[in-house]
């Protein structure tokens, strides 16, 4: 006896679900431990990431504390103690607290009148690119101003020509020392423009712009009143 066209379909549901249900029970049969292994291990791994996360949070802030005392250390003039502190930064995890502790060594090695492990500390945080450029770009101009007197002025226009632009925040310092370097060269055109941008540009700190406005003038360039901003 055939079957009618709604007992026909309702037979195929039922098959299909069968099927499905077959298929299941084999699939987990087969396949059930391992995929109760596998969820175990994602949890185990979201865990373990999360305790990741908060115990680099716990290291970054007994980081910053050891980094804020040996800086309160070195303003208390208790630079033997900052010292200790700072050399168990330098190889921080934190990229900030590392930058900042090689850089306060350096600066203690100026100090002590070690300009050559200044320097050489200094061009390693610029060259670490594991640290913000902002760490880097300071490093270098602390160490070509460390190390100035020691170069020739075509390596002071190399490594400063990045930062010796108008309106960047290091245009300053960098582009006086570049302008100091022209002048060695003999290149006193590109010497009294760099001064002239600079004491032309507001953002560079005054004492700066001031001392470029006397030196392009000294090369024969006025540069016009120094328009100085409020700071009340």
């Amino acid at each position: 006896m055939a079957i009618a066209p709604q007992s026909n379909e309702a037979f195929l549901r039922e098959v299909d679900e069968q099927v499905r249900l077959d298929t299941a029970q084999r699939f987990w049969k087969r396949w059930g431990k391992l995929v109760i292994a596998l969820f175990i291990a994602a949890l185990v791994a979201l865990a373990g990431g999360l305790w990741w996360n908060a115990h680099q949070k716990s290291v970054a802030g007994v980081d910053g504390e050891k980094l804020s005392l040996a800086l309160d250390d070195l303003s208390e003039n208790r630079p033997t103690k900052a010292e200790g502190a700072l050399k168990e930064l330098q190889d921080s995890k934190t990229p900030g607290y590392r930058a900042s502790s090689q850089l306060a060594l350096a600066a203690m090695m100026l100090a002590k009148n070690d300009t050559k492990g200044a320097v050489a500390a200094y061009e390693k945080v610029a060259a670490d690119t594991s640290l913000g450029q902002p760490f880097r770009d300071a490093a270098t101009i602390r160490g070509v101003a460390a190390g100035f007197d020691t170069m020739t002025p075509e390596a002071v226009v190399a490594k400063l020509k990045p930062l010796a632009v108008p309106k960047t925040p290091w245009f300053g310092s960098a582009g006086e020392m570049t302008a100091i370097a022209y002048m060695k060269m003999n290149k006193t055109r590109e010497a009294g423009a760099l001064f002239a941008a600079i004491a032309k540009d507001q953002s560079v700190p005054e004492s700066i712009r001031q001392r470029s406005v006397q030196l392009a003038s000294a090369m024969g360039i006025d540069v016009g009143p120094l328009n100085i901003k409020n700071r009340n």
